[in-house]
């Protein structure tokens, strides 16, 4: 499927508090939480990460292959054409994109809960550096608005993909972990400073 994603993250501090606020304005379970991987792949020369494009290969109750534009510039939120299609066969679809010449460039894993409210999908992830919050929506007014809902400081959002403050991140500790995973990250208890990220439910 083809469509437009549009949508903002916001940095959690108290993720238990936040749920709860999450269903006391409204908000309805869709999907359970649930374990993801996330494989994605690039060129041999690292192009995808250098055009801030995304190949990814996605497994938790369904496998998923999706495929990302480079995010638009000047927008109050992420705005990027998104394909994504299931697929049946996890491992022959990472077959076949490495025998196209694409490599896995990082591995990462999160918890992933999904709920409704309103014109808006809010996910709770439950990353290796900390907990988050997701709002996509139809258009960036509603986002604000759901934002505004759940009382999360809008100028606290983040547009930028997990990667990315991964790669921050090991930026300012200088830590060696190859991959975004719960295992990678067990020994490490990041701070806001540490991704450049300051908590949107605070205040």
């Amino acid at each position: 499927m083809d469509h437009q994603e549009i949508e903002a993250k916001f940095f959690l501090h108290d993720l238990p508090a936040f749920e709860q606020r999450l269903q006391d304005v409204g908000g309805t379970l869709s999907a359970p939480r649930v374990f993801e991987s996330n494989l994605r792949f690039d060129t041999p020369d690292g192009q995808f990460r250098l055009q801030r494009r995304v190949l990814r290969l996605r497994k938790d109750t369904i496998n998923r292959l999706t495929y990302k534009d480079p995010g638009r510039v000047g927008e109050t939120v992420s705005v990027r054409r998104e394909i994504e299609f299931e697929v049946s066969d996890h491992d022959a679809a990472r077959q076949l994109l490495e025998a196209l010449g694409y490599l896995v460039s990082t591995m990462y894993e999160k918890y992933r809960t999904t709920y409704q409210l309103d014109d808006v999908i809010v996910v709770l992830d439950e990353m290796p550096f900390g907990h988050f919050c997701e709002i996509e929506g139809p258009h960036p007014e509603a986002i604000e608005r759901a934002a505004a809902k759940l009382r999360l400081k809008w100028e606290a959002r983040c547009a930028e993909s997990y990667l990315a403050i991964f790669e921050r991140f090991r930026f300012q500790t200088g830590i060696q972990a190859a991959h975004l995973t719960f295992d990678e990250l067990a020994n490490y208890a990041p701070v806001p400073e540490d991704l450049g990220l300051v908590y949107a439910d605070q205040g």
